[in-house]
């Protein structure tokens, strides 16, 4: 196995940007979930990219701050793709939480849907 570290003060921003992605996403669900009509879906919209860009470089900044004996890169198309699902999931989250009702069902599809998966498929 290869020797492994962090850069400390890139994992100390990664928090940060968690931090501040966590008070936005909660600041617009109230935004959203209180307007209704063409302003809701522009709330909802705007939302999910600054939760899904915030989600993001969360992992993107501790991705950088681990540290190998060997060289690593990152292949862009995929990395964008994951920047998509990152707002497509947050524009799930954020639909499901500004519901006025919020059903068990529903509830549980979308814990469901925005878990992380129990297994780590590169066993």
């Amino acid at each position: 196995m290869l020797a492994s570290s962090h850069n400390q003060v890139l994992v100390v921003c990664s928090i940060i940007v968690a931090i501040l992605a966590s008070y936005t996403a909660l600041n617009i669900a109230s935004r959203v979930s209180s307007a209704s009509g063409r302003s809701a879906v522009l709330w909802l919209v705007g939302g999910s990219f600054a939760m899904g860009f915030g989600i993001w470089s969360m992992h993107f900044i501790g991705m950088l701050a681990f540290r190998l004996p060997i060289a690593l890169g990152y292949d862009v198309p995929l990395t964008l793709l994951s920047l998509l699902i990152a707002i497509a999931s947050s524009a799930l989250a954020l639909y499901l939480v500004c519901q006025d009702k919020l059903p068990w069902g529903r509830l549980v599809s979308g814990g469901v849907l925005m878990g992380p998966y129990p297994f780590d498929p590169r066993r």
